[in-house]
């Protein structure tokens, strides 16, 4: 049996229309980790999809909870032998909202429908298509050479939609069972459609309100109009303080003292596009001196993603007692995630806002992680995947989204290579979530080839 036979075995997948079909059933599980209804549809999706699936591979299923999580995990092991490198795989089976109002006529989340070589559905891409794409393409490596060559330990979570309660917690107190070498897994897109990509990491991420209450109940604008502080103008000033009209940032504790070289290096091919679909880039927007590629995958972006003062449904002649903001800095290696809601606490007293209430219980946070560029394990995949697919992948240092990454870095200790199954355009989080069909096919040429050369006497020392 040969590698061109596994892949082949692999692309049979696609081609027979399994893949469809399985994706199809997956989808039309609604497991929203948002929604406290859809509770028992993330354990069914486990237990009725996932562990059948896992077990028929010879991978030993054991199910976890934490009481803070939103749903169950699932640890699947298959232990060829202690002596061989441990590879450990990841993928989440709960979805975003479905939006199901949203969608365009003739579409639904819940149903995998096929338009102009698309596959939309929610979850086709973040994350359900993904991870049923590498397990199926360990399935063909398996089945052709009877046997991986490598041991696996596959963890499903049901709560990353939710920012991953309870996978923190779990992995701290299960460091031992989860006990691996390298983490080999797909979330987030590729640099663009026809590119196969591989990110290292991912910017981390805080979220955090900016809220100002200055009185109680709204006031006549005309008889308490300049004698009555306003909210939404003292909140659009501390905003502005923090980044320019052009979206610099103005804080320096957020931002990285220089561009890392190996980081410039690593991105100085790689061209942003979302497709005829996505948006056009702003060329003078952010860090001036910096390429869209440098900005997105080596800096720092500050964005508000949310302002609210009075009624703005049915505005009132009246000053509004309050204002508020959800603003969000992602943010790379370098910089002190510890330190980024203080530095922006002390700016904002030095800029004349004490009054601004800076709040993050509750919200979106992940750290920032970036494995070596140079790293032997990352130039094996870039070579594998090259000569699988027959195109020179994209490396970035991380993705320009967050992910829980610092989780396995960090807390696990394992090196981090992703490789995406989607693109930018796809529409993960909206209306209309889809998957190109030929990434779909390419990603499982991909992983085939990669699990192959995992299991061959050439790969890189742990």
């Amino acid at each position: 049996m040969t590698r061109a036979q596994a892949i082949a075995h692999a692309q049979d997948y696609y081609d027979s229309g399994r893949l469809k079909s399985d994706l199809s059933r997956l989808v039309a599980m609604p497991t929203e980790s948002q929604n406290p209804e859809r509770a028992p549809v993330l354990s069914e999706y486990l237990d009725k999809e996932m562990r059948p699936l896992l077990e028929s591979l010879g991978f030993e299923c054991k199910t976890l909870n934490h009481p803070i999580a939103k749903g169950p995990f699932l640890l699947a092991q298959r232990i060829e032998d202690p002596s061989l490198p441990t590879i450990f795989g990841y993928g989440h089976g709960d979805v975003i909202r479905g939006l199901d109002a949203q969608w365009s006529e003739g579409l639904s989340p819940w149903k995998l429908t096929e338009r102009d070589g698309r596959w939309y559905g929610r979850g086709v891409v973040d994350n359900k298509g993904q991870h049923v794409i590498n397990i199926n393409a360990l399935k063909a490596v398996l089945e052709t050479r009877g046997k991986l060559g490598f041991n696996v330990k596959y963890l499903i979570e049901m709560g990353e939609e939710s920012g991953s309660p309870g996978l923190r917690e779990l992995c701290e107190e299960q460091k031992e069972l989860f006990k691996a070498d390298v983490l080999i897994a797909s979330d987030g897109p590729r640099l663009n459609a026809e590119r196969p990509t591989v990110f290292l990491g991912a910017r981390g991420v805080i979220t955090f309100d900016l809220s100002i209450v200055a009185r109680e109940g709204g006031h006549h604008s005309g008889n308490w109009g300049g004698i009555l502080s306003d909210p939404a103008i003292q909140l659009a000033h501390a905003i502005a303080s923090i980044a320019s009209p052009t979206g610099q940032i103005r804080i320096h504790e957020w931002v990285p003292k220089e561009l890392p070289r190996a980081v410039r290096e690593a991105v100085a091919d790689c061209i942003i596009d979302g497709g005829p679909d996505g948006p056009v880039i702003d060329p003078n927007w952010g860090e001036p001196g910096l390429s869209p590629a440098e900005q997105v995958f080596g800096w720092c972006s500050f964005d508000v993603l949310a302002m609210k003062s009075g009624v703005p449904e049915t505005p009132v002649n009246a000053v509004p007692p309050s204002a508020w903001a959800r603003c969000q800095l992602r943010f790379v290696v370098g910089i002190d995630a510890q330190d980024v809601i203080p530095a922006l606490k002390r700016h904002l007293i030095r800029h004349g806002f004490p009054m601004i209430e800076v709040s993050t219980n509750g919200s979106e946070r992940f750290g920032a992680t970036r494995l070596d560029p140079e790293d032997a394990w990352v130039k094996f995949t870039l070579a594998s995947i090259e000569k699988s697919t027959g195109k020179k992948p994209a490396l970035l240092p991380n993705l320009g989204g967050s992910l829980p990454n610092d989780i396995f870095a960090d807390i696990l200790g394992l090196r981090t290579i992703w490789v995406p199954h989607s693109y930018p355009g796809c529409s993960q989080h909206a209306p209309d979530e889809h998957l190109p069909a030929f990434i779909a096919r390419e990603a499982l040429t991909a992983m085939a080839g990669l699990y192959w050369d995992i299991g061959e006497p050439g790969r890189p020392a742990v």
